[in-house]
């Protein structure tokens, strides 16, 4: 999964102009984040349709705020450079709650 780089909302909606986007908020020190990170693997080959980026809430702050994303782990799907949708709080998810959620989204 690749990892992003600080960067602002513009930047971020130029990078994602093409093609379809998981964006994965999530910090090193956050319990409900290390809970889910095993299962990304097998949900990027399961959803291989997408690219899967990885964004520290931490080197991102500005960034979360100004997608209004204030819990992780969250979830934001992108398509052809526009939002189709989100799982954002700060509830623990399942494996089983990110697929159904990316199931949804397609």
């Amino acid at each position: 999964m690749e990892m992003l780089p600080k960067m602002n909302l513009q930047e971020l909606e130029e990078k994602l102009t093409n093609g379809k986007y998981v964006l994965f908020f999530t910090a090193d020190w956050c319990p409900d984040c290390r809970f889910i990170k095993p299962a990304m693997p097998e949900i990027e080959k399961d959803f291989s349709d997408y690219t899967f980026i990885q964004v520290d809430r931490d080197e991102n702050i500005d960034l979360c705020q100004e997608m209004t994303v204030m819990g992780i782990p969250s979830f934001i799907v992108y398509e052809k450079g526009e939002e189709t949708a989100r799982f954002v709080n700060k509830d623990r998810k399942t494996k089983e709650e990110v697929e159904d959620f990316l199931t949804a989204a397609k």
